[in-house]
């Protein structure tokens, strides 16, 4: 049943290409629900979710070995389900997207079902096709509808990921040449040599680890994120983040599980420095979508530390990191590109603390401040959950890094406190001294909108839920992990 989520998408993309323009949003709110319903009632009703259970699999190209093989277990349940929750609310909150409507939802489209390929592939050229498909679209949400320096956000963001996919697909290729099989399954249980792996882990885990936003590869994320539009900010930290962290999992940690022991603690270390060093970064910031972009690295690095464990608590609190990171990013771009962007024409830090923003846009108020409690890892909220997960895991094997990565946690509260006062809570004492964007009258900001209330209320649901009762998501991930080959305990 899962497979229906790529189905529906990708059906509802093209569909997109021949209905009138009117009813383009429709068309993409329906998709994006389809999506959504399936995925819900697959991650529900799954029963052997340790297993990665084959659901589709039929010839593709016979004489090279490529089949469309598509298989599950809880990891993969727990990813499209974050991914459909994310596509819901990104169509939401471009409900009124005026130019070139039914383009923009077609490559919107494409992206949350190229994303819910990669999560589902058990064939490793049909991820790696699903992980490249993403690629384009994505320049052209950017280039297009984009905003500040549009052009070079989306250059650098598609060159970064060419780059990162050039190093997949050689990786790819070598475990093809070696194996002889694409198959997951089978390419799990061959015994790749020591030699072999000491060198193909890195590439390949590095190619997945640039589009995860790993330091100090980092640098296309919070250009990106900036340049995008609402939706494709909402896309690229809820969706494609992961799809780096999850093909560096599934694939590279998975196949290479002697070269990952080798390389584990520098993936630690460049972890453990991606945090300390965009939440610095990120404290400095006066645009408030820089901000949240040097914020999404930090927390993507929270990430690879859990992957970096090799033990079940760390692992799982990564793939539940994945989740809540990728609900919480969605909700602050939400608030931040739609509801104050659209509004007051400034991301501005200063500019914004001059509206008194707090009265004329509570119900945005209200959303920042349940986003960045749970970015900030208050208890309750889903990015406590995942944060202590990940670091009890890390104490057992790099005690020092969870130290170090406290003082990143200080400055996560830090910057996310800084933004959150600066944008809605500041008092302005002398307004003379703001500047003329700033003297804008707070009264004639239009409300927040049914279809803005209804998406940041699904994601704020979403990181409550999980915050409050976690178990509904560690119940399918922890046993998948713990099938992986690399654990080491």
């Amino acid at each position: 049943m899962i497979a229906w989520t790529i189905y529906i998408t990708f059906a509802g993309a093209v569909a997109l290409l021949f209905l009138p323009r009117v009813l383009s949003r429709w068309v993409a709110l329906a998709t994006a629900a389809g999506g959504f319903a399936v995925s819900l009632a697959a991650f529900f009703n799954a029963v052997d979710v340790g297993t990665f259970k084959t659901i589709v699999r039929v010839p593709w190209v016979p004489i090279l070995g490529m089949e469309y093989h598509l298989a599950v277990d809880g990891i993969s349940l727990t990813l499209a389900l974050v991914t459909s929750l994310t596509a819901v609310s990104a169509v939401l909150f471009s409900w009124d997207v005026e130019h070139r409507q039914n383009e923009f939802f077609f490559w919107l489209l494409l992206v949350v079902g190229g994303s819910y390929g990669v999560f589902l592939s058990a064939d490793l050229f049909l991820l790696f096709v699903f992980y490249e498909l993403v690629i384009v679209p994505k320049y052209f949400l950017i280039a297009i509808w984009g905003s500040t320096n549009k052009e070079y956000g989306a250059m650098k963001l598609t060159l970064y990921s060419f780059f990162g996919g050039a190093l997949v697909f050689i990786g790819i290729i070598a475990a093809y040449v070696t194996a002889g099989s694409l198959n997951l399954h089978d390419l799990a249980e061959f015994p790749f040599t020591p030699q072999f792996q000491s060198w193909a882990f890195p590439v390949l885990f590095i190619g997945f680890a640039v589009l995860a936003g790993i330091w100090p590869l980092h640098t296309w994320a919070p250009t990106g994120h900036v340049a995008a539009p609402t939706a494709g900010s909402m896309l690229l930290a809820g969706i494609i983040m992961k799809l780096g962290s999850y093909g560096g999992l599934r694939v590279a940690m998975n196949l290479f599980p002697q070269g990952f022991q080798m390389w584990s603690g520098y993936i630690a270390v460049f972890a453990v420095i991606g945090i300390l060093y965009a939440a610095a970064v990120a404290l400095r910031q006066r645009d408030l979508k820089f901000v949240i972009g040097y914020s999404s690295v930090s927390h993507m690095g929270f990430v690879l530390l859990g992957l970096a464990t090799a033990n079940v608590l760390g692992v799982s609190g990564a793939v539940l990191q994945m989740f809540s990171h990728g609900v919480i990013a969605a909700l602050l771009f939400a608030v931040a590109g739609r509801m104050i962007y659209r509004r007051t024409h400034t991301r501005d830090l200063d500019a914004l603390s001059s509206m008194n923003l707090s009265r004329a846009l509570p119900f945005a108020a209200f959303s920042f401040v349940i986003a960045s409690a749970a970015s900030m890892g208050i208890p309750g909220f889903s990015g406590f959950a995942a944060e202590i997960t990940i670091l009890i895991g890390a104490w057992k094997i790099y005690p020092i890094a969870v130290w170090i990565t406290g003082a990143g946690m200080v400055l996560v509260a830090a910057f996310t406190l800084r933004a959150l006062k600066r944008t809605f809570f500041d008092a302005v004492e002398n307004v003379k001294s703001v500047t003329s964007v700033t003297s804008l009258d707070w009264e004639t900001f239009e409300p927040i909108t049914l279809a803005e209330k209804l998406g940041a209320g699904l994601l704020m649901f979403a990181t409550l839920a999980v915050g409050l009762y976690p178990k509904l998501l560690l119940d399918r991930i922890v046993p998948a992990v713990e099938a992986m080959r690399f654990l080491t305990k």
